[in-house]
């Protein structure tokens, strides 16, 4: 609607998680770095949280697509499963027919699985996204997972990705040996003002094809007070603002347009004012050491391990 109005060739702020426009803000970078290190030493499960909108579906996508392709890669969208319908649907992403089959047949069938890949030397991942969902039968389930192994590696690395209910829910006195298995977790912050600012300029680039800037300093920093940095909210509250710009016939976009937006959100209930954002949480490694999120850290080129014997 808006697109030619203000050059763009795409809209700059749709809400489908799309790679191509993602911003590596200081939070994400840290994150990358914690997922990356969980992936290479494939050594117990990870766990990332975040608020709805942060960017985890994101941030999992551009670490799955950098991965070779000597990788298995599946992924669990429905958590609302009992112990035995989880394993049917992991079964049934990794492509393993186990239509009628007993908990214990699935069993087989999955280490038959993964045994078969390991000899291929296939790296097996499975993301279990929304796991907050996941009952503490389920967590369980996942837990014993993550148990299938040979003599000298694990045969599947595990990603945990939910919101924060999710580390609430891990703290649980009977998810101790669970919390054991988990030698990464991250929870992934909201974007501070800064990256806010660079976010909405990136987006705008990638939209236009050039550097421009069509929201006011004033505007900006009313995008991140209402988001609290979380990227969905921020282009939520962007597209409104452009729309409300071309209804308007104004091609700068002001605070006064960003006021009557968020009051436009706040009236039908899509928009609640954020909570501050927080920096950066450190993460146990399994070492004990606590590595701190938000220093400097190097984007590596993730390799397949290299197996015994080989």
């Amino acid at each position: 609607m808006y697109e030619k109005f203000f050059g763009f060739k795409e809209k700059p702020f749709r809400l489908v998680p799309e790679p191509r426009f993602f911003y590596m803000s200081t939070a994400h970078r840290a994150a990358l770095c914690h997922l990356q290190y969980g992936l290479e030493d494939r050594n117990g499960i990870v766990a990332v949280t975040g608020e709805v909108g942060s960017g985890k579906t994101l941030l999992l996508r551009i670490l799955m697509d950098s991965v070779p392709r000597t990788f298995v890669v599946a992924r669990v969208f429905n958590t609302n499963l009992d112990p035995k319908e989880l394993l049917q649907q992991i079964l049934h992403e990794f492509g393993v027919e186990a239509e009628g089959a007993s908990k214990p047949k699935m069993l087989a069938l999955l280490n038959d699985f993964l045994i078969r890949c390991y000899g291929r030397r296939r790296e097996v991942v499975l993301i279990i996204d929304e796991a907050q969902n996941l009952s503490v039968e389920a967590l369980e389930e996942v837990r014993m997972l993550s148990n299938l192994e040979t003599k000298t590696d694990k045969l599947i690395q595990i990603f945990l990705v939910g919101q924060p209910q999710l580390r609430e829910k891990l703290r649980l006195a009977q998810l101790e040996q669970l919390r054991q298995r988990i030698t990464v977790h991250y929870h992934l912050s909201a974007m501070e003002e800064e990256d806010t600012f660079k976010y909405v300029h990136h987006r705008l680039a990638l939209g236009t094809g050039v550097p421009v800037k069509l929201f006011t300093q004033e505007a900006l920093k009313r995008i991140h007070e209402y988001s609290g940095g979380i990227p969905r909210l921020i282009n939520l509250v962007a597209d409104a603002a452009l729309r409300f710009g071309f209804a308007e016939d104004k091609k700068i976009i002001d605070s006064s347009i960003l006021d009557e937006v968020i009051r436009e959100l706040g009236d039908v209930g899509t928009l609640a004012e954020a909570p501050p954002p927080q920096r950066p949480r450190a993460s146990t490694r399994p070492n004990g050491q606590v590595a701190e999120a938000g220093g400097e850290c190097r984007i590596l080129e993730l390799k397949p391990k290299k197996k015994p014997g080989n």
